[in-house]
């Protein structure tokens, strides 16, 4: 189905009264409400969005919370952004995918068992003691992580550093470039599907089988993990 054009509006789209931001995180805050307004029809399909330092005064938050909830928005299908024009609303609703940079959730979800479910059963055979140590100091961290941003920059580490310690040269090359499209799906699936703390349960639950050696154990864990992420992602694409 054709987007429909987007026109060039004379001034940016009122928003309704900002929300209080009080239970979330400033950026699934800032998320919710404008996905809210979009949703409803406060902001209309073909508006522009104010600019980020108009956005952040009205939120009460910095431009940083402000570009990592408006990426969310941009994964959803609901907004995209143009260089030196701004960010219009392209949809009132989800997209039936998500984009993540370069790839889609979809290509990632079909592409990654076969990727790194295979890399951490190496993992457990082949990691050396420093590649553990590294891969339990960044479990650690995220478990204890309290920034969204700083969690996700974490995620993406953590899924690099076991294609890393698997020994395989092509699986450590994919990872690498997909690094940046994995990032952007950590972000929204923390901000609609509150992953955050079951992930952290699932990366220790992977690293404890690498650590132990267990090569079929350490396939099975993240298996678990990516199908749990798959039916997330379906979860918010079905709504």
């Amino acid at each position: 189905m054709a987007r429909p054009s987007i026109p060039q509006p004379a001034q940016a789209a009122r928003l309704s009264s900002p929300r209080p931001l009080a239970r979330f995180s400033a950026a699934e805050a800032v998320f919710s409400a404008i996905r809210h307004d979009i949703e409803d029809g406060t902001v209309e399909v073909g508006a522009k969005l104010s600019s980020e330092a108009t956005l952040a005064a009205h939120y009460g938050v910095s431009r940083s919370v402000i570009r990592e909830a408006l990426r969310s928005c941009t994964a959803l299908g609901l907004t995209v952004t143009k260089t030196g024009k701004g960010t219009f609303v392209i949809a009132d609703r989800v997209a039936n995918d998500l984009t993540l940079g370069q790839y889609s959730a979809r290509d990632l979800n079909e592409a990654r068992p076969h990727i790194e479910v295979p890399a951490a059963g190496l993992a457990a055979k082949r990691r050396s003691q420093e590649e553990l140590e590294h891969l339990k100091e960044i479990v650690g961290s995220m478990a204890a992580e309290t920034d969204p941003e700083t969690w996700v920059s974490l995620d993406a580490s953590f899924h690099s550093a076991i294609a890393r310690a698997s020994g395989n040269k092509v699986f450590e090359s994919v990872v690498a470039d997909i690094r940046e499209a994995l990032a952007h799906q950590s972000e929204t699936l923390n901000m609609v599907a509150d992953r955050q703390h079951v992930s952290d349960d699932e990366h220790l639950r992977i690293v404890e089988a690498i650590e132990s050696g267990d090569a079929p154990a350490a396939e099975a864990a993240m298996a678990h993990h990516l199908s749990a992420v798959s039916v997330a992602l379906d979860t918010i694409l079905s709504k």
